[in-house]
């Protein structure tokens, strides 16, 4: 955001300043060369004064009155003065390399000038390899043209002030165009720190924390604005989820008493009743231990729902291990065969016992899935730069419209009560909230495999 800023700032300017100097620059120019202009015809107009009575008198080529006039000027401007006659042959010539008696009046400008115009302009010497500015001025007196002062003067003293000019002009604009990109930056760091700290701050939350904060200091005061009414919004979130799940612990406790106070009633009336009955007494039982787990598994799922509020690297293949070796007996009993598999060093960047809960979850489900006989896998390895666990099982499976209903809440397949219909969706909570990614697959062979992908540290924190 802060280059984006200072590029707008540095466009902005540099069209304030294109539109400013290139009018600036190119008047200058104009300028430069009329006032050249306007001193060289002056002085051409002074010259024909001087030079009006030789020509009136007749001079001949080689005049040494002539020749002294356009000498003295010349040695004092740097420029070529050429005197012709009424005919446009030249008389005197300041440049005294040049032959005298050569006809101008094929010249445009002397023509123009015998003509009794003022002629001014600019060419290029093929000579001299410049530019040159010419002005002309006819010699007259009473209505008559005894001749012509043509004056010549290289642009190139000119042009050096142009491109000194142009050049100031230039400095100029990298002056400026420096000072906006560090006062750009200063100021778009203002803008957009306290905006980033905010996205920051709403990733967070959308990743569990509802216990951040944005700085509502800093910034313009729409920001601090914004930061503030976010803050409000995530301490009433914080309070409104706080409630609920205390809410649910409360009902859990709760429940969990008069469920056990009425399952030793039960119990003492199958003692009572000497047997009879036991079927529905059995169903009674079987209810309330299903109406048990149903309790601990709402309380399950609603900590799952904030449990990414601090995260950790931890060895993914350790807790692997640890969470097989706590179920080997369970499964024994069941007559399963549980074996882990670790390969290499998987790390991830997880919640404090996030891993060990999907893993009880996905294990218990592989066991109750197993046959008698049966085996289920738990596996562990690095995969791009983060983990991957893999539960796998051999017994029924899944067709492919119940793997994609399985991590719904409540949902059994075909139709079992044993279970509370809440362990996959604890699983998937889990592991979303790491910024992991379960999905159930068709084992190979028969039977399902559950699917767990934790991302690399970095990107997992960079989505808090």
């Amino acid at each position: 955001m802060t280059r984006r800023l200072v590029a707008t700032y540095l466009v902005l300017a540099t069209i304030v300043l294109v539109a400013l100097e290139i009018p600036l620059g190119v008047s200058n120019a104009r300028n430069q060369r009329q006032d050249l202009q306007q001193r060289v015809e002056r002085d051409a107009v002074a010259l024909a004064a001087l030079v009006e009575d030789r020509l009136q008198a007749g001079a001949a080529p080689g005049d040494a009155t002539l020749g002294r006039i356009v000498g003295g000027y010349a040695a004092g401007t740097g420029a070529r003065v050429v005197v012709t006659g009424p005919t446009g042959v030249a008389l005197a010539d300041s440049d005294a390399a040049r032959e005298l008696g050569r006809d101008f009046s094929t010249r445009p400008e002397v023509a123009a000038a015998l003509d009794g115009r003022v002629a001014t302009g600019t060419r290029s010497s093929e000579t001299l390899g410049r530019r040159l500015l010419y002005v002309a001025v006819p010699v007259a007196s009473g209505g008559v043209v005894h001749g012509v002062v043509r004056a010549t003067v290289p642009t190139s003293r000119i042009d050096a002030l142009v491109r000194r000019y142009w050049l100031a002009l230039a400095g100029i604009a990298a002056v400026v165009l420096l000072a906006v990109t560090v006062t750009g930056r200063w100021l778009a760091r203002w803008v957009s720190r306290p905006l980033v700290d905010l996205r920051d701050a709403t990733r967070r939350a959308e990743g569990g924390d509802l216990g951040v904060r944005a700085d509502a200091a800093a910034g313009p005061g729409e920001v601090r604005e914004l930061a503030a009414a976010f803050n409000d919004m995530v301490t009433r979130l914080d309070a409104m989820v706080g409630a609920q799940e205390q809410f649910v612990a409360d009902a859990s406790h709760q429940l969990r008493s008069p469920l056990t106070a009425l399952r030793l009633r039960i119990e003492n009336l199958q003692h009572a009743t000497g047997g009879q009955g036991d079927e529905d007494v059995e169903g009674a039982l079987a209810e309330v231990d299903r109406l048990s787990r149903l309790v601990d598994g709402l309380l399950a799922l609603t900590r799952a729902e904030r449990s990414a509020a601090r995260r950790s690297p931890q060895d993914v293949g350790a807790l692997v291990g640890e969470r097989a070796d706590a179920w080997r007996l369970a499964a024994a009993e069941a007559g399963v065969e549980l074996t882990a598999r670790v390969d290499g060093a998987p790390r991830a960047l997880l919640s404090e016992g996030a891993l060990e809960q999907v893993l009880d979850n996905l294990i218990a489900n592989a066991i109750a899935a197993a046959p008698s006989g049966g085996r289920v896998v738990v596996a562990a390895g690095p995969r791009d730069g983060g983990a991957r666990v893999t539960v796998t099982d051999d017994g029924p499976g899944m067709d492919a419209a119940q793997r994609e209903r399985a991590f719904d809440r409540f949902w059994r397949a075909g139709g079992d009560r044993a279970g509370s219909g809440l362990g996959l969706a604890i699983v998937r909570r889990l592991v979303g909230a790491d910024g992991g990614t379960v999905a159930l697959q068709e084992a190979d062979g028969g039977g399902l495999r559950a699917v767990v992908d934790y991302p690399a540290a970095a990107r997992a924190a960079a989505r808090r």
